[in-house]
């Protein structure tokens, strides 16, 4: 649904190459950078390809297509929920209820400490990453817990990620399948 938004689509190398030159210059993959490691090894790096992503989703309006869909579902008689691995937040900037809406695989509009010192997940409306894109770095300073002052991350399950805290789309999914049962009745 996001590019036709605009928004690059990050399959194959070539696509995410040309949104991110600096990254074929370093060699680096959509799955190399992807992953929950940069916060801990880079930090400048990984806020570097998040920030820019953040800042750039919320740039983009969605497009006519949102509206289409959303006033369809919301002509069904038991209404819509909306199933979506992208993590850019599009759909609830179109107008869809934020409770009907399951992202799989987390928001960039959230957050989470990298030091796990608490399960919250903190949401990141007022988040401003700046991003030198010539050199790929996040300029200082980056997010930080407000619990313990390390470095945060997005709230998005990544590629080999085994510190992503699900909590907040496993009350989604407990939503989505709630008004599945209220489907069958």
């Amino acid at each position: 649904m996001g590019v036709d938004s605009g928004l690059p689509d990050f399959r194959g190398r070539e696509g995410f190459w040309k949104a991110y030159p600096v990254a074929e210059k370093l060699g680096l993959s959509f799955q190399e950078l992807a992953n929950p490691r940069w916060f801990h090894a880079d930090p400048e790096l990984a806020w570097a390809f998040y920030g820019h992503r953040l800042n750039l989703y919320r740039k983009t309006s969605p497009h006519e297509g949102f509206t289409l869909l959303k006033n369809f579902g919301e002509r069904l008689k038991k209404g819509y929920f909306i199933f979506t691995s992208n993590v850019d937040g599009q759909f609830q900037r179109a107008g869809f209820d934020p409770q009907r809406v399951v992202e799989c695989h987390g928001s960039i509009h959230h957050s989470q400490c990298t030091k796990r010192c608490c399960r919250e997940i903190f949401d990141e409306k007022s988040l401003q990453v700046d991003v030198d894109l010539e050199h790929f770095k996040a300029i200082a300073p980056l997010p930080v817990c407000p619990r313990c002052n390390s470095t945060l991350r997005p709230n998005i399950l990544m590629f080999g990620d085994g510190e992503w805290i699900s909590d907040r789309t496993e009350a989604q999914e407990e939503r989505l399948n709630h008004w599945i049962e209220m489907l069958r009745m």
